[in-house]
């Protein structure tokens, strides 16, 4: 029963970690710019929406990159007042950043402006509904591939959880070895310093003769 509990909670927890959905508001000054960062592991599906509140004579900008600077989504001169959307596919497990650039022209005093920001990722990303037009599938069949996948990513959730957890244990093990060895050299290397001192201070007591 205990088992069967602790399988549950861990279920549920990576439920949370693969189906993910962030949303935020926050305010852009004028001539600014504003960045959000998320880590995203390889082959997950995001998709976002965006929406900026009107100010006239300014231009927002947005765009998301990797890490490495690759741009996965751009637009320039968003629209104001209205819902856009954004979708990619990550290839590696890396951060991608979410940036959003306000311009104002020099001879115009600016505005701030509100950003509204909502993330999607893993399967709460996925339109299933379409997918299930698309394919021509009963209600009942599309709630059966929601959940084969939400299966297959809990699965895949878990053999990556395992296999940090043995990246961790090879690192902590390498660590404690490392340290040993740093250990016993240090040891060594005391004794040698140790012994060098009493036979030089043993010599330089006899040379002025306060021993013989």
């Amino acid at each position: 029963m205990k088992e069967a509990s602790i399988t549950a909670i861990f279920a549920i927890l990576a439920i949370f970690m693969i189906v993910q959905t962030h949303s935020i508001r926050f305010y852009l000054e004028p001539n600014s710019h504003k960045c959000l960062k998320e880590e995203v592991h390889a082959n997950v599906l995001v998709t976002g929406e965006y929406e900026v509140t009107e100010a006239i004579g300014q231009k927002t900008d947005y765009v998301i990159q990797d890490s490495k600077g690759h741009i996965l989504s751009q637009k320039d001169d968003i629209p104001h007042g209205k819902l856009l959307k954004f979708s990619f596919v990550t290839e590696t497990y890396d951060t991608f950043e979410i940036c959003f650039v306000s311009h104002v022209p020099s001879h115009q005093r600016g505005m701030r402006q509100e950003v509204m920001l909502i993330t999607k990722r893993g399967i709460e990303a996925k339109s299933y509904e379409g997918i299930g037009e698309a394919a021509k599938l009963k209600p009942v069949e599309v709630e059966l591939k929601r959940l084969e996948d939400l299966s297959e990513a809990i699965v895949q959730d878990f053999a990556r959880m395992r296999k940090n957890e043995e990246e961790m244990r090879d690192t902590n093990e390498t660590t404690n070895a490392r340290v040993l060895y740093f250990s016993v050299f240090s040891m060594c290397i005391l004794f040698g310093l140790s012994t060098w001192q009493l036979f030089y201070f043993r010599r330089f007591f006899r040379m002025k003769k306060l021993i013989e």
